[in-house]
């Protein structure tokens, strides 16, 4: 542990997710495109809900061995990906292993393993049960895959904080980093819940969208037509590192972790607390841990998850955090195009701002034709937006009512880089 706050880069970002994987996410984020479809993981027939985000590009089989392909959950398979992506990103070789850690979040886990064990305990019983259940589906295992792949042997965690897991993951991390715990941190989140129990649990709750018939227009946050999320799979990884090593080895910095914010509603199961004010406290901890004033944001990555408690809620909490300076900077939804990627979606919506701060581009909500009244913020409908940022914001809102918020920064000595 030292005795200062080291500044914490993000030199590393691998991301699976419905609208592309690796380099294709940001481009797909920047053009706008939707990754959103009909179900093809299972036969969605008589289920309310049809549509998703399903990870379509990814050939499993050339990341991993044979046997993993065989014996991992897929939400295990997807971290593993994303982490290879973000290590190959940054170029990095661990100096010292026992310095480099791994914090990654799930908000479900091994979904497929525990319905696959179920089955088998119901139809034939107990016996047949697979010995892989348990250390195939409980949430820690794309954390230690990770460490056993790459050979990371520092601290270890893994968040379990719903929607909030990954951006939980990045938090710890960055701390772990900052604080001289560890030198480098592999953080992010991984989900694959896009399973036929927990589409029929989520529809149950009325909390997923119904446009079946329009799979590309159905997450549409802040809109006045909103009817609720889609859910989608992916993984999201980011490579931190002591800014002041990181410098040293010649490594591309995207931006700096530069506060993080951890808050509770105590209010409700599922439903956010009305007004925002327990998001609100999130991010003015975070503005607070990274000694920056809310006039110093210029974007915001919001939760946006097109459901209609959630986007107001959020709406209020930037308006009671940032002030008058709320409608002066530019906020939007990535979740509109990948889908709600549940525990890993902290991740990679901080990828996303990583990459808005390193390009100066703000990705769009698509899908915002008639912004609900109580949604006046500038969600940068439609289309992306250059804008020049120096910090911004990643939110996210959980059911459990979690919220974690960063703020990340432009890394300065670098500029904005423009697109190829």
């Amino acid at each position: 542990m030292t005795g200062r706050r080291r500044p914490v880069a993000v030199t590393g970002i691998g991301v699976v997710s419905p609208v592309g994987s690796g380099p294709r996410f940001w481009d797909a984020l920047v053009a706008g495109q939707s990754g959103i479809g009909r179900i093809t993981g299972f036969d969605p027939a008589g289920h309310p809900v049809r549509i998703a985000g399903e990870v379509r590009d990814v050939e499993l089989g050339a990341w991993l061995e044979t046997k993993d392909v065989k014996r991992l959950d897929r939400f295990c398979q997807l971290a593993l990906v994303a982490a290879a992506l973000a290590v190959s990103d940054a170029d990095f070789a661990a100096p010292d292993p026992d310095r480099v850690g791994v914090v990654f979040g799930t908000a479900i886990g091994g979904a497929e393993t525990m319905r696959e064990g179920s089955v088998a305990e119901w139809l034939r019983g107990p016996r047949y049960v697979s010995p892989k259940l348990v250390p195939c589906a409980i949430p820690n295992m794309a954390a230690a895959n990770i460490a056993v792949r790459h050979g990371f042997r520092g601290p270890s965690m893994c968040p379990v904080t719903a929607c909030a897991s990954a951006s939980d993951a990045v938090g710890w991390g960055a701390r772990l980093v900052r604080d001289g715990y560890a030198d480098a941190c592999l953080v992010g989140g991984s989900e694959a819940a896009v399973r036929a129990p927990i589409m029929a649990g989520f529809a149950q709750l009325r909390a997923l969208s119904r446009r079946n018939d329009a799979p590309e227009a159905a997450c549409r946050p802040f809109d006045a037509d909103r009817d609720g999320f889609v859910l989608a799979e992916g993984a999201g990884a980011l490579l931190l590192e002591s800014a002041d090593l990181a410098r040293a080895r010649g490594a591309r910095v995207y931006a700096e972790v530069a506060g993080y914010g951890q808050t509770t509603d105590a209010h409700h199961e599922t439903a956010p607390l009305p007004g925002g004010a327990g998001a609100a406290r999130a991010i003015g901890a975070a503005l607070d841990d990274a000694s920056t004033a809310a006039c110093e944001i210029g974007y915001v990555n919001a939760h946006g998850t097109s459901t209609r408690l959630s986007d107001v809620a959020e709406t209020a909490a930037l308006r009671r955090s940032l002030g008058g300076h709320a409608e002066r900077i530019a906020v939007s939804s990535t979740k509109s195009m990948t889908g709600h990627l549940l525990g890993a979606s902290g991740a990679v919506e901080a990828a996303a701002t990583s990459l808005a701060l390193h390009h100066g581009i703000v990705p769009p909500t698509i899908n915002l034709e008639a912004p609900d009244t109580d949604c006046d913020l500038d969600y940068v409908p439609g289309s992306a937006r250059k804008v020049e940022l120096d910090a911004a914001l990643s939110l996210s809102m959980a059911f459990g009512g979690h919220n974690a918020c960063l703020v990340l920064r432009r890394d300065k000595e670098a500029g904005h880089v423009a697109r190829a």
